[in-house]
């Protein structure tokens, strides 16, 4: 049996793997907190940016969002009850001028805590470049 603070900081550590993860491109990092079968909606620019979170970590290895030192995330809101959450996240400078709120859905499967769904919104700033791949 968990206490009500020790599931807000078991959800605080996958939070802050997330953000280490996606900041830096660190697949390992991600791969450890996201279900293997979670995925991403959202839209980025005017797309939509719906895929499986794979795709998600393939591109931060590529663009990590910290790319010129400029990059916070903060954790700003967690909702949970039993074994679900959602945690919101604020991340701006990401690839030096790119704001999101993201939304991650979180399950404790096995006595962890997983994220299983990223949805975000693109608040500000100008992506770069992907080519055909999109992130958020």
């Amino acid at each position: 049996m968990t206490t009500p603070i020790d599931d807000y900081d078991g959800i605080a550590r996958a939070v802050a793997c997330y953000i280490e993860g996606a900041s830096r491109g660190d697949a390992a990092k991600l791969h450890g907190v996201f279900h293997a079968d979670a995925r991403m909606f959202g839209q980025l620019a005017g797309a939509r940016v719906d895929i499986p979170i794979g795709e998600l970590i393939e591109l931060s290895v590529k663009a990590p969002l910290d790319s010129d030192g400029r990059y916070r995330g903060r954790l700003t809101q967690v909702v949970q009850t039993g074994d679900a959450a959602v945690a919101t996240i604020v991340e701006d400078g990401c690839w030096g001028t790119v704001s999101f709120v993201d939304f991650l859905s979180l399950a404790r499967i096995d006595g962890t805590w997983k994220i299983v769904n990223k949805t975000f919104a693109h608040t500000g700033g100008t992506p770069p470049a992907f080519g055909d791949e999109r992130a958020g």
